[in-house]
């Protein structure tokens, strides 16, 4: 199997490239659930260009470099969005250059079904015990979660995986009770789903502005969401191939920078030293 695209990798420091408005005033903290605090689905992007390679017209492949990096970036554009968008993407891409026309759902219903597969095989490693939860938590992001939780903080996770996917798993890996009912997952039929919608309820509901949030997500929808309300956003660009390397994962960290992201980190270890100067004391 093909490792998913990486360059160099990027070293990182906890530090703010962007100075947010938030300074001392966040009260309220989303996460992407996928890749940001859970390590369940992780390696899907190369599940996905996979199916790719198999439905794209046969002069083409992603052993070819520019075709990898150019279907890379489609897949990755598109994270935080049903994954119906990506694969509508693909099948305009395929059509544009040469390939049939090919129905997304059914390139939708494949990726998933394989994904399923893999996911089951990793549950049932932390069933039977075989394998830690924390094997699956994003370096890191328990001990951030305890800290910000002692603090009084109101933690939400944000997902457009569907919901009670992402409550099943969230107990599996021992976090959901940090969030109680403030999972907010995509409903079983996506075209009712926003991150936008979500995020603007949690602030209305809590009765906030947007200076009193700080959003953690590995895809630009969450990031660029988040600033646009005038929240601090953090790109946690992490490691598809090895939790808690280190690295970021250079195709998330342009994008995420590109959407807005004030700063970047691969995992949260050292993200308390980041954020600490957001919080209202």
């Amino acid at each position: 199997m093909n490792h998913f695209p990486t360059s160099e990798p990027l070293a990182t420091s906890a530090k703010w490239e962007v100075e947010p408005l938030c300074l001392g005033k966040v009260t309220h903290v989303v996460f992407d659930f996928d890749g940001t605090l859970s390590w369940l689905r992780h390696g899907w992007p190369e599940l996905m260009l996979e199916v790719f390679e198999e439905n794209m017209p046969p002069s083409l492949s992603t052993r070819d470099s520019e075709t990898r990096g150019e279907l890379t970036t489609l897949i990755l554009a598109l994270n935080g969005k049903p994954t119906i968008e990506q694969m509508r993407a693909f099948a305009e891409w395929s059509l544009s250059q040469g390939g049939a026309q090919l129905d997304p759902e059914q390139l939708r219903v494949t990726f998933q079904d394989r994904l399923d597969a893999q996911i089951r095989e990793r549950t049932a490693q932390v069933y039977s015990k075989t394998v830690a939860p924390d094997a699956y938590v994003v370096a890191g992001a328990r001990a951030l979660l305890e800290f910000l939780a002692a603090r009084g903080v109101q933690l939400f996770v944000l997902s457009s995986t569907v919901e009670h996917r992402v409550r099943e798993e969230a107990e599996l890996l021992g976090i959901a009770h940090f969030f109680g009912e403030r999972i907010h997952g995509s409903p079983l039929d996506p075209s009712q789903f926003t991150k936008r919608a979500v995020f603007e309820r949690i602030l209305a509901e809590a009765g906030i502005s947007g200076e009193q949030l700080l959003a953690f997500g590995d895809g630009p929808v969450e990031i660029a969401e988040a600033v646009r309300l005038g929240g601090a956003a953090v790109a946690v660009c992490s490691d598809e191939n090895h939790n808690g390397s280190g690295v970021c994962d250079p195709w998330k960290f342009n994008q995420l920078r590109a959407a807005g992201a004030h700063a970047a980190l691969p995992d949260f270890r050292n993200a308390l030293e980041l954020i600490a100067p957001l919080l209202l004391s």
